[in-house]
C-alpha cells in the first residue's frame, strides 16, 4: 500500500510549514498515523513530533448544459496534516 500520494502545496500550507513547522500531505484511506509518521521519516529523513487526520467525502456535483443535466461526484479522500520536531524541514522543491 502506497501511503503518502501527493504532498498538498498551497499557500496555507506553505505557510503553515514557515511558521509551524506542519507540513500537509494526501494520503491513503486506509492509512493509520503511525503509518504516516513511519512513512514521513523514512522518505524525508525528518522527526515527526504529531499526525493529525481528517477524512473529506466526496461531493455530489450537478451542472445545467445545453444537452440536459450532468450529475457527477467528487472523489472522497484522506488529509494528513504532520508536525515535525523543531528544527526539521521538508523541501518539496529540492528535486526539481
Amino acid at each position: 500500500m502506497d501511503i503518502l500520494l501527493k504532498p498538498i502545496v498551497t499557500e496555507k500550507m506553505t505557510k503553515q510549514g514557515d511558521d509551524l513547522n506542519r507540513y500537509g500531505f494526501i494520503v491513503d484511506k486506509r492509512a493509520n498515523k503511525v503509518q504516516i509518521k513511519n512513512t514521513v521519516e523514512e522518505m524525508y529523513g525528518v522527526s515527526v513530533e504529531a499526525v493529525n487526520t481528517m477524512r473529506y467525502i466526496g461531493k455530489e456535483k450537478s451542472r445545467y448544459t445545453k444537452s440536459g443535466i450532468i450529475q457527477g461526484q467528487s472523489k472522497s479522500f484522506k488529509k494528513a496534516i504532520v508536525t515535525l520536531v523543531e528544527g526539521e524541514k521538508i523541501d518539496f522543491y529540492s528535486n526539481i
